[in-house]
């Protein structure tokens, strides 16, 4: 059974995902005011979850405090996620990070530095949201974004498909 997660509006690993939580609920520092769909934990076992495919089309991102909850959801479940779709946007692309994450070359993915509904953050919550977004990457994208693709404010990075490949994430 396949689940396809689609958008339509604009908008620390494992251990560290909790506390993260907390913090990013009291002070949600979206990228997008469209919030993300979250999955609900499965009751069924690892095993059956993992069978099925979790499919992302035309994901324009959304807010921090949703994608985590929907990482942790995924990463718990051990299900399989494939981005297809033209776009992944904004906090889609933090499921880049994901050990069962493939991509298409075909899909345009888009990277900005957070913000609060679009407000610039101060300083040292700019760089703490840049690094909880950043640690989903694998280590060359994680490194160009916080180099680059963080500072682009107004407007998005946006990098192919085949160039995220390039960068570490399995093909689809």
């Amino acid at each position: 059974m396949e689940h396809v997660a689609k958008k339509t509006a604009f908008p620390l690993r494992t251990a560290p995902i909790t506390g993260l939580l907390s913090k990013v609920g009291r002070s949600i520092a979206a990228a997008a005011v469209i919030s993300a769909t979250c999955l609900s934990a499965s009751s069924s076992p690892v095993n059956a979850a993992a069978a099925r495919v979790y499919v992302v089309q035309n994901d324009r991102g959304g807010y921090i405090s949703d994608r985590l909850r929907e990482l942790r959801n995924l990463e718990a479940s051990g299900r399989r996620v494939e981005i297809r779709g033209q776009i992944c946007y904004s906090t889609c692309t933090m499921l880049l990070g994901l050990p069962n994450t493939c991509v298409s070359p075909h899909t345009q993915f888009g990277f900005h530095g957070p913000s609060k509904n679009g407000q610039r953050l101060s300083p040292d919550r700019f760089d703490f949201y840049s690094r909880v977004i950043a640690q989903y990457y694998p280590p060359k994208l994680n490194a160009w974004y916080i180099k680059t693709g963080r500072n682009k404010i107004d407007g998005i990075y946006r990098i192919s498909g085949r160039d995220i490949i390039r960068m570490g994430v399995q093909a689809c």
